[in-house]
């Protein structure tokens, strides 16, 4: 999940996910797109989904952004 401080719409977002994937037994993380992790360069994160946050990826596919249909998530992962 790529996320934004401060965003308003990723909370929820952040929320459902956590819950699915605690149901489903799932790993998940989510990367600040202006704060990523070392080894991820922010100029190319913001670029693509500077405008989109919160935007939820399973498996490299993206399955959401701004706002989630947890029924279309719990089909994604399976």
């Amino acid at each position: 999940m790529f996320v934004r401080a401060d965003c308003h719409l990723c909370g929820p977002v952040l929320e459902t996910v956590g819950r699915v994937c605690r149901e489903r037994g799932e790993e998940w993380r989510s990367i600040d797109v202006d704060a990523p992790p070392e080894g991820m360069e922010r100029a190319d994160l913001r670029a693509r989904y500077g405008d989109y946050v919160p935007v939820v990826e399973v498996d490299g596919v993206q399955q959401a952004f701004w706002h989630l249909d947890e029924s279309r998530l719990r089909r994604a992962l399976g």
